[in-house]
């Protein structure tokens, strides 16, 4: 929940220990022990009693919420969202590409219907079929 594991906990132990001293740790620990349970007794106190004022409606809003909270687990399952965009982006297209085109720099020989030619994604500013370049200094 909040990113502690084991051993970050026994750090903070070590560092307790050390700042608090071996006479006042012991009752450090007590006083968080029932600052946690009664935050815990509030939480469970507010929710048992949203239940109980909205009853058989408490029932009604949890679908929809489950229902809202299915896509938000899908996207928390992807990770990284700059991995998730990159698998996205370089996935193989859901259709079959076009033939690459020759590397000849010759006129077409018919122009398309309205007079304008567009080039395809591997002639955009002339670089060809070929793999893209790379700048090794760039990145």
């Amino acid at each position: 929940m909040f990113g502690l594991s084991v051993e970050k906990l026994f750090v903070l132990g070590v560092v307790a220990l050390f700042v608090l001293g071996p006479e006042r740790l012991p009752a450090a620990a007590a006083w968080v022990g029932q600052a946690v349970r009664k935050v815990k007794t509030f939480g469970e106190d507010a929710q048992q009693k949203l239940h109980d004022e909205l009853g058989p409606e408490f029932e009604q809003i949890r679908e929809p919420l489950a229902q809202l909270r299915a896509p938000l687990q899908e996207l928390r399952s992807l990770g990284d969202p700059r991995t998730a965009a990159m698998r996205y982006l370089f996935s193989s297209p859901a259709s079959p590409a076009a033939p690459p085109r020759a590397a000849s720099h010759s006129q077409p020989t018919a122009s398309p219907p309205g007079g304008v030619d567009r080039p395809t994604p591997g002639d955009v500013h002339g670089v060809g079929s070929g793999p893209p370049l790379f700048d090794p200094d760039a990145t």
